[in-house]
C-alpha cells in the first residue's frame, strides 16, 4: 500500500517540484497528501476525483489546485483516445515558497487570495484551463528559469478565476499521528476498492484497529464526513461516471455502485444531485 505521506520529488535547479505522469492502463487509486500545494492538469482521462470528504468526476483538462496536506487522488475509468496514455502533468510548491514570493512581490498578492482559497482545493473554470493547458502542458520541456517564469504565469492567470470551485467542504485536519493516519489510509482504501459491496462497521472498525466508535471519531476528524455519507458519495460519483459516459441501464449502473434498491439510488442520487438519474444523464444527450 502507498505511504499516507507523499515525498515529492527533488529537482536539481528548482526551488519547486514537478511530474509528466503517463499512465498506459490506468491512474490507480493513491490516497495520499503531502504538505506543498499541488496543481494538476489532467488529460485524456476520465473518472473520479477525490479530494477530502468530495467524490466528483472528471475529464480531459481537468485542472484541480490542492491545498497542503488535503488528502486527494485521482482514479481513471478511460482514456478518451485509446492509442494515447492517461496524462496527469503535476506541478508542487511549499508554502514557505509561496510566502517568500508573496512578501517578496507585491505584485503577485492576488496569488495569496488564489492559496487562500485552496485549503478545501479548487476546480478551475473551463475557460482558464483551457486557457493555459498548453503553458502547462510546455513548461516540462524549459530550462530552470522560463519554467519558474511559466508556472508564476501560470498562478497569476489562475488567480483571476472567479469562478473556480470549491471542491471539499472544509479543510481536512491533520492530527500529526503517522498511526493515525495509517489507520484512515486502510480505511479509505478498502472502502474504494468495496463501496459496491456491503460494507459493516465492525469490518472496518477492524482494519482500523480501532472500535466502532473509535472509528466513527477518526474518520469523521480526517475526513469531515461519516462513513456512510462517503461511501454514498462514492456510489453516486461513480453512478454520474457511468451515466455520462456510457448506455448502461439506470438500474444495472445501480446495482453496479451497490444499490440493491433502485428507489433508494433514485432517491439518494436526486439528493446528492438535485436531479434525478435520467435526467443527469440527458445534460450529456
Amino acid at each position: 500500500m502507498r505511504p499516507f505521506l507523499e515525498k515529492l520529488p527533488v529537482i536539481p535547479d528548482s526551488s519547486w517540484s514537478y511530474l509528466n505522469r503517463r499512465l498506459n492502463d490506468a491512474i490507480p487509486f493513491q490516497w495520499h497528501h503531502h504538505p506543498e500545494y499541488e496543481l494538476t492538469l489532467t488529460l485524456n482521462s476520465r473518472g473520479q476525483r477525490f479530494i477530502g470528504d468530495h467524490v466528483g468526476e472528471y475529464g480531459d483538462g481537468d485542472l484541480v489546485l490542492v491545498g497542503p496536506n488535503l488528502p486527494h487522488t485521482w482514479v481513471s475509468r478511460m482514456k478518451l483516445d485509446e492509442d494515447h496514455p492517461h496524462v496527469a502533468l503535476v506541478l508542487w510548491f511549499h508554502p514557505e515558497w509561496a510566502a517568500q514570493l508573496i512578501n517578496g512581490f507585491p505584485e503577485f498578492r492576488n496569488v495569496q487570495t488564489l492559496l487562500s482559497r485552496a485549503g478545501c482545493g479548487l476546480q478551475f473554470s473551463n475557460a482558464f484551463s483551457d486557457a493555459v493547458r498548453a503553458e502547462h502542458q510546455a513548461i516540462f520541456d524549459l530550462a530552470p528559469p522560463e519554467r519558474l517564469l511559466s508556472l508564476l504565469r501560470i498562478l497569476n492567470h489562475l488567480a483571476g478565476d472567479d469562478n473556480a470551485r470549491p471542491l471539499a467542504s472544509m479543510p481536512v485536519t491533520q492530527d500529526g499521528t503517522p498511526e493515525s493516519r495509517e489507520r484512515i489510509d486502510r480505511v479509505v482504501t478498502y472502502i474504494h476498492m468495496h463501496y459496491a459491496d456491503p460494507i459493516a462497521m465492525p469490518e472496518l472498525a477492524e482494519i482500523a484497529a480501532l472500535s466502532v466508535s473509535g472509528l466513527h471519531r477518526m474518520f469523521r476528524r480526517h475526513m469531515q464526513t461519516t462513513v456512510t455519507d462517503y461511501v454514498m458519495r462514492m456510489r453516486i460519483g461513480d453512478a454520474s461516471a457511468r451515466l455520462s459516459s456510457t448506455d448502461q441501464p439506470v438500474q444495472f449502473i445501480a446495482e453496479a455502485v451497490g444499490y440493491r434498491a433502485l428507489s433508494n439510488f433514485n432517491r439518494q442520487f436526486r439528493a446528492l444531485k438535485g436531479m434525478s438519474p435520467r435526467e443527469y444523464r440527458n445534460l450529456f444527450r
